[in-house]
């Protein structure tokens, strides 16, 4: 695929938010990003992978990564085109206005302000098997006591407080701690290699074959096994584009590289995890309960850490013992890294209007700490209480990849708003309508595999967006900017279609009557998907803001941002 270089030319005037500091150098933010990806995703999701897909999961990885790399291609561009903080909730206001910035600004804060708890959660899942009082078992599912909960908010202001003194200390800590996470998932990758690898557990049909559920255990496990939440981190190249020294170079690089250097590590785990299982786990009831077979002192450590179990059954118990140390270090980092990326986001939609200005305060470090606080007290509420890591994990995946697919519309949007606009990275002019349509369509498929017992909590939430939208703009009228609804009607029908497609689908499966009808199995899903993906990019296309708006909005950015700092 041609990709284009634009003219050295300056970048926009208002590209770099002022206010923020650009600490970010082209490892710094790269690293961000790796350590975002490699949070608690690796520590769970080889075992969930393999319980819905089998040994089918590897493919499962597979997908989830080059639909991820489509994705951060339409981000490279606009993030290059405009480096500012908090872009996936940015970058619809510029095109489609505000209505349409709201409706995804909402969806991602919600996304983000989740995972920190995830990560939390993980941590102290883990943390479990030596402090049982942190969590029980519930109807079967892990869930925090008091004391654990009290201990999960501490987590949460540490993240806070790191935060609170700027990047240049958050990127210096993440630096040393990326380092770690990957040199330990390597040498787990390694133990499992070397000690015990059976390939017979992958292709051998006495243990169900390569693909024992099929198409839909393939596609399920990319969206509810934690796969395509691993790979979110690479957001961080938009969401800290505003404080990188050369988003040219930096934002591409850590969009793309960040996916497929930690895509290549993730299907080595996975194959290591499949070889690495005890024979008789897999034997018991199939690769769909081997979680419930396997530990390595007669616990059920496989719930609370299938990696370190496999360790102590391998006879490898100083690498159980790394791993519950790092249990603590990789999910800590990346709820370090989104604790920060939650205010941004809050910061960008009260630089948009369409949310209280205060929120885009910042403090002499030139951190959103008001955002940052908001981000804090919401990130509570998710311990009281919650299930555990897996079923959270689902709601983030939803909705994060649903705000994600926002950029390909802006994208395609802004080749005819602003066509002379200087692109420091430019898709080809062959590719560019392929890969946006290949990413809004990949954002909708993974929505849909999520399934309907998730989605419908998702769309409620949407729904209570608009209800705050609706009290905001009552109360705020003279602060607010133009609703620009005949420019963002739009989001309604793609809003609309999902759930319509996601109730009438087949994900979950019948057997779990989840409420769905299942009348569109995996084709007709995916074909339902398609035909909704042609319809509101049509639509929206038809509907973006004339070129005019989208200057006079820019241009009110670059205003603001010559404004004195609003420092508290």
């Amino acid at each position: 695929m041609a990709v284009e270089s634009s003219p050295e030319t300056p970048l926009h005037e208002g590209g770099d938010d002022k206010k923020l500091k650009r600490e970010f150098g082209t490892i710094g933010l790269l690293f961000t990003a790796v350590g975002s990806i490699i949070g608690s995703g690796w520590l769970f999701g080889a075992l969930d992978a393999a319980q819905l897909a089998g040994p089918a999961a590897i493919i499962s990885w597979a997908i989830g990564c080059a639909m991820f790399v489509i994705i951060g291609m339409t981000y490279s561009e606009l993030g290059t085109m405009f480096p500012h903080s908090g872009g996936v909730a940015r970058y619809p206001h510029y095109s489609f206005g505000s209505f349409t910035s709201f409706s995804i600004g909402w969806v991602t804060w919600i996304a983000a302000a989740a995972v920190a708890p995830v990560e939390v959660l993980a941590v102290v899942q883990y943390s479990t098997n030596y402090i049982p009082w942190l969590q029980k078992i519930q109807e079967g599912e892990a869930v925090l006591t008091p004391a654990g909960t009290g201990i999960s908010i501490v987590l949460m202001a540490v993240f806070v407080i790191v935060n609170f003194f700027g990047v240049r200390w958050f990127a210096r800590i993440n630096n040393i701690l990326v380092w770690w996470k990957l040199v330990v998932i390597l040498v787990v990758i390694g133990v499992f290699f070397g000690l015990s690898f059976n390939p017979d557990h992958i292709t051998a049909p006495e243990f169900g074959g390569f693909a024992p559920y099929g198409s839909q255990g393939v596609f399920s496990a990319v969206a509810t096994a934690g796969i395509a939440f691993s790979f979110f981190g690479f957001r961080q190249g938009v969401e800290l584009a505003g404080e990188t020294d050369n988003p040219k170079r930096n934002v591409p690089l850590t969009l793309i590289g960040s996916v497929v250097i930690c895509g290549v590590i993730y299907i080595l785990l996975q194959i290591a995890f499949l070889g690495a299982v005890p024979s008789s786990a897999i034997k018991a009831e199939g690769w769909q309960a081997v979680g419930a077979h396997f530990s390595s002192h007669g616990d059920v450590l496989a719930t609370f850490g299938p990696l370190a179990a496999i360790a102590g059954i391998l006879g490898a118990v100083w690498l159980a013992g790394i791993l519950y140390a790092d249990a603590i270090i990789s999910p800590g980092d990346t709820g370090l890294i989104y604790a920060g990326v939650t205010a941004r986001i809050s910061y960008a939609m009260g630089r948009n209007g369409n949310a209280p200005a205060g929120l885009a305060k910042v403090n002499r470090t030139g951190v959103p700490w008001v955002s940052l606080v908001l981000a804090f007290i919401v990130g509570c509420f998710f311990f009281l209480p919650f299930p555990g890591w897996s079923k959270l994990v689902e709601f983030v995946t939803n909705s994060t990849v649903l705000s994600f697919g926002c950029g390909p519309l802006v994208l395609l949007a802004m080749r005819k708003q602003l066509p002379e606009h200087v692109r420091p990275f430019r898709l080809g002019d062959k590719w560019v309508w392929v890969i946006g349509f290949l990413a809004l369509w990949s954002t909708n498929l993974i929505v849909y595999w999520t399934g309907w017992d998730t989605n419908w909590k998702l769309f409620l939430a949407i729904i209570l967006g608009y209800v705050l939208m609706a009290v905001y703009y009552s109360v705020a009228k003279q602060q607010t900017p133009p609703l620009d609804f005949k420019h963002g009607w739009w989001i309604l029908v793609w809003y609309a279609g999902l759930a319509v497609i996601s109730y009438v689908g087949d994900y979950p499966e019948q057997k779990e009557k989840a409420g769905n009808l299942g009348l569109l199995d995996f084709n007709l899903g995916a074909v339902a998907c398609l035909a909704l993906t042609a319809l509101v990019l049509w639509l929206a296309l038809r509907s973006a803001l004339p070129t005019e708006r989208v200057r006079e909005i820019l241009n009110q950015m670059d205003t603001e941002e010559e404004a004195p700092p609003q420092q508290h």
